[in-house]
């Protein structure tokens, strides 16, 4: 399997470190970069400012509550620009709404996962993610703008 590209935007440290530490005890050997609001992820997916030479991801792991943008105006931004909207986006947040849940998958989330509190659950997560989006569906091969 190749190593694919990840974007995961999300603004609270603590679940960034649990997820970079669930993918490195599962040994994950994929490319995440992690930016921390709505604004940052556009400006990588454009690829402006600092990030000019980011690649384009081949997944994208979503938080919704963020400050400047929530996810669910990114995620609306991301499914209707056609440089993007082939990009699957995995909402990964805390609401267990289903207010929350329905008008994701109403904006073309691909997934919605609520987030675990624990490195043990965030593992299972990640194991998760690793077994169905890396291993068993067939992602668009990334065009790297």
């Amino acid at each position: 399997m190749n190593s694919i590209h990840i974007l995961h935007v999300e603004d609270s440290e603590a679940d960034i470190l649990l997820m970079q530490d669930a993918m490195e005890e599962l040994h994950l050997a994929h490319h995440i970069e992690v930016v921390r609001n709505g604004y940052e992820a556009i400006q990588f997916l454009e690829k402006k400012g600092d990030y000019q030479d980011k690649f384009t991801p081949d997944l994208i792991l979503l938080d919704i509550n963020m400050p400047l943008m929530d996810g669910h105006e990114l995620l609306e931004f991301i499914k209707k620009n056609p440089r993007t909207k082939h990009i699957p986006v995995l909402m990964l947040t805390t609401s267990s709404s289903q207010t929350d849940i329905m008008k994701s998958y109403q904006e073309y989330a691909n997934s919605y996962i609520v987030k675990p509190h624990n490195v043990d659950d965030f593992a299972s997560v990640a194991n998760a993610i690793e077994s169905f989006w890396m291993k068993v569906a067939s992602l668009p091969e990334n065009l790297r703008y």
